[in-house]
């Protein structure tokens, strides 16, 4: 069975997102960000979720999860809770 580690970031709008994406783009550290901004509580482990399987995150989460680049900054990715920002770390299928 697939199985994916990431770390997010959760934020109330789409611009505070896209704001926070290019500046990791720029070279900001994501889990820096994550501890100041995410709404999550994993922001205080820099965003990391852990390893989990399909099924077991959000369905908007989990596709992007399952299906997107590992090591690259994936998003806005808007579900129920907000905005994420998902890094992807890991991934086995």
């Amino acid at each position: 069975m697939a199985k994916a580690s990431a770390r997010h970031i959760l934020v109330p709008s789409e611009a505070d997102c896209n704001t926070f994406k290019k500046m990791i783009e720029s070279g900001a550290d994501f889990a820096e960000i994550a501890k100041q901004h995410s709404k999550c509580p994993s922001g205080q482990q820099g965003g990391a979720l852990g390893e989990f399987s399909p099924g077991q995150m959000v369905r908007e989460f989990d596709e992007v999860v399952f299906s997107g680049e590992v090591g690259k900054v994936l998003g806005p990715v808007k579900t129920q809770f907000g905005y994420h920002l998902i890094e992807i770390t890991k991934r086995t299928d």
